[in-house]
């Protein structure tokens, strides 16, 4: 098993110098797919996180795994609901990286209830929010399109 120690497991604000490595994390195709979300040209990129960075009422932090940018964990509210999203680089998968993280802004914030959205296939991220105490709270078919079959979103929650 790769698990590695929660110790080497840190947050820290998002700087823009993270950006480059975000993107980069984000063009990854198979991460794509394990997603739902399709890859932003790096300009679009750029601009969205620009926009992040100025806004007080987003949570933004970058996952440092060792000295490394594993990746970045956000939370924003969407829809009336408090919503939590992470992205991990590819290469820090199945290390127990998204666990220890999510753990560490869990307590950094009180706010309750969390959402979090995820593909039905990722197991990986379904196998996260459970072990961080989130519960299947509902699925939504998403609109198919003409290149994928229809995909089942579940959503989790995490009450107070």
């Amino acid at each position: 098993m790769n698990r590695k120690t929660t110790s080497l497991v840190r947050l820290r604000d998002v700087i823009k110098t993270d950006l480059p490595i975000f993107f980069e994390q984000q063009n990854d195709p198979e991460a794509n797919r394990m997603t739902g979300f399709p890859p932003r040209k790096r300009s679009d990129f750029l601009a969205h996180w620009n926009r992040l960075l100025e806004k007080d009422d987003i949570a933004k932090q970058t996952i440092l795994y060792d000295k490394d940018i594993a990746g970045n964990i956000v939370s924003f509210e969407a829809g009336g609901m408090r919503q939590i999203g992470y992205w991990l680089g590819k290469t820090f998968w199945g290390k127990g990286i998204a666990t220890d993280a999510l753990q560490l802004f869990l307590k950094q914030t009180n706010i309750r209830p969390l959402y979090a959205s995820v593909i039905s296939y990722n197991s990986g991220s379904i196998r996260v929010l459970e072990k961080c105490g989130f519960r299947h709270y509902k699925t939504e078919i998403l609109p198919s399109s003409p290149d994928k079959d229809r995909e089942e979103e579940l959503t989790f929650v995490l009450e107070a």
